[in-house]
């Protein structure tokens, strides 16, 4: 499977959400809280041109924010991304 982290804080109701799409799904994800962590909210604005969070990445590529990556489940395409079976 491949690695997929998720930028967060600990505050933010879209970070929730997306985390919980991931578990549903029973993804494994290394989730990153930028409210603790300042630097690497400098880090991931700087990969995914945005400041705001829930940021995704998998295998260091960006995929997206919160609605982007329920667009991609909506489309029946986050399973195949992440590597697994439909």
């Amino acid at each position: 499977m491949p690695d997929i982290e998720i930028y967060t804080t600990i505050i933010c109701p879209f970070c929730h959400q997306a985390k919980m799409l991931l578990q549903a799904k029973g993804i494994d994800f290394r989730e990153i809280d930028v409210m603790i962590r300042s630097s690497q909210r400098r880090k991931m604005s700087g990969c995914a041109f945005s400041s705001s969070v829930p940021q995704t990445f998998l295998d260091g590529t960006h995929i997206g924010d919160y609605t982007r990556l329920y667009a991609l489940d909506a489309e029946g395409k986050l399973n195949a991304k992440i590597g697994l079976d439909s």
